[in-house]
């Protein structure tokens, strides 16, 4: 045991307060009163020390930002920015502090229903920009011209890197009516694009019928309704007697994995979409069960499929239960948890990384299709519509020759 001075402890603990990390901490502690010295444990004296020591140049920096700056600063602005920075530190595009704000925005927009300009964003694959992954058909965005894969640099003119992604989006989003000016990096050009936001209603499945008895399902994300969509659509194309089906996962960013997984159950019979590995080797599987779809179906891939429809692809790849064409996947394999704080706002932290039935790695890797069919250039047209289709024309050859 050793003795401190009571007004030493007060101080220690104060700190300790402010900055959040009393909890539990007397629980253990052992104090005794003695003439204006306060008894503690060696252990716990040492904590205390180390933790106050440890957050002393924060807030000494802290302290000399607000007296030396050449303008005011917030001191709730200064530490905010640490809880922004600690995530940042990580080195991890997928991680990140959220205000009350953000992740209300980041909240809203799994339900497919928000005011916006219907773009789906994600992050390019050296981590440094963001980039729209997917539109939303007939939104603002998709009647101002703007494009998949086009690079979303600024919102109202402030730069936004791919580490900001979900304050990025959270910009775009706003009340419907309102303006928002979005500057667009698309090859060497540098487009300035000013749209009205509007009350999105996320339509992330879409579907017809194709000549020679093929049917086609488009999804675009998986939100809350894409299962309820699907199941729809595929009763739709079945009751018109199909041969064969084709799913497109092009530019499906991710979204939601328990609507992944509820699509994957129609399409597979029993057996494992993907499992989690944790950082000390606790795994949990997703599953589906029989009663699959009776048609034959090919889904198709690109460089810009990741997370969740990765996840679906790779789970029928490895379990054999449909073909997969186009180009690589996008290669993100990892999963985030979303913890909500007290005063509203959250973080967003990478706990899990996914991996295929057979065990290989997702994440950074992506899926390599059975059938490799890249579109080059001369498939677009001068506006950048694709005219010759080529992953789509292999799949419906390949379901031709199914019996």
């Amino acid at each position: 045991m050793i003795q401190i001075r009571k007004f030493v402890l007060v101080i220690l603990i104060a700190a300790l307060i402010l900055l959040g990390c009393i909890g539990g901490f007397f629980a253990c502690m052992y104090m005794e009163d003695s003439g204006g010295m306060v008894r503690i444990s060696r252990s716990d004296y040492d904590g205390l020390v180390d933790i106050a020591r440890k957050y002393a140049k924060a807030e000494s920096l802290k302290d000399y930002i607000g007296e030396r700056f050449y303008q005011p600063v917030p001191e709730e602005d200064l530490t905010e920015g640490m809880y922004y920075g600690m995530f940042e530190a990580l080195d991890d595009r997928y991680s990140a502090y959220m205000n009350s704000s953000e992740y209300e925005q980041l909240t809203i927009s799994t339900t497919g229903d928000y005011s916006g300009v219907g773009i789906t964003m994600s992050v390019t694959e050296d981590g440094r920009f963001v980039y729209a992954a997917a539109l939303t058909e007939d939104a603002p965005a998709w009647d101002s011209g703007i494009m998949v894969g086009d690079i979303i640099w600024k919102v109202d003119g402030v730069e936004y890197s791919g580490s900001q992604l979900d304050i990025c989006a959270a910009n775009v989003r706003g009340e419907a009516g309102t303006q928002v000016v979005l500057t667009i990096v698309r090859g060497d050009q540098i487009l300035d694009f000013t749209l009205t936001r509007a009350r999105i209603l996320s339509k992330t499945v879409s579907s017809r019928m194709l000549d020679g008895g093929i049917g086609y399902i488009s999804i675009s994300n998986f939100e809350n309704p894409t299962y309820d969509d699907f199941m729809k659509a595929l009763k739709e194309i079945e009751g018109q007697g199909a041969r064969g089906l084709v799913i497109d996962l092009r530019d499906n960013g991710g979204g939601l994995v328990t609507s992944c997984i509820k699509v994957a159950d129609e399409l597979m019979d029993k057996g494992t979409v993907v499992y989690t590995e944790d950082r000390n080797g606790n795994r949990d599987y997703y599953t589906t069960e029989d009663g699959r779809t009776k048609l034959p179906y090919v889904i198709l891939i690109n460089g810009y499929t990741a997370s969740a429809s990765e996840i679906m692809a790779a789970g029928i790849q490895d379990n054999g239960e449909g073909l997969i064409v186009g180009s690589k996947s996008y290669g993100k394999g990892i999963i985030q948890e979303v913890k909500a704080l007290a005063d509203g706002s959250a973080v967003k932290l990478t706990i899990m990384q996914y991996f295929s039935p057979s065990g290989s790695v997702i994440h950074k890797v992506g899926i390599t299709p059975d059938y490799v069919v890249d579109l080059t250039e001369d498939c677009y047209d001068e506006q950048g519509w694709l005219v010759d289709d080529r992953q789509l024309d292999k799949a419906v050859d390949l379901l031709k020759k199914m019996k």
